[in-house]
């Protein structure tokens, strides 16, 4: 466990995720969010919510980046 910690932490696989999330982040942000923020009518609770859009495509790009060396380390691949 603490090695797959140690592999989420790494520089490539930050880089990977940060790049994920904004190409995801803004896709979706746009397709919910996009006429709030167009009229000025964006809540604070939608502004939490557009937080997380871009939180969770680099958790799962974090995951599966870290998982996959991970396997490939231990020859599962």
């Amino acid at each position: 466990m603490l090695d797959w910690l140690k592999l989420c932490t790494a520089p490539c696989v930050i880089r990977r995720a940060v790049l994920t999330a904004l190409v995801v982040g803004l896709i979706l942000t746009a397709i919910n969010y996009g006429d709030a923020i167009l009229t000025g009518q964006l809540s604070q609770a939608q502004a939490l919510r557009m937080v997380l859009t871009f939180f969770v495509p680099y958790c799962v790009s974090t995951y599966s980046s870290a998982s996959a060396i991970q396997n490939l380390k231990a020859g599962r691949m």
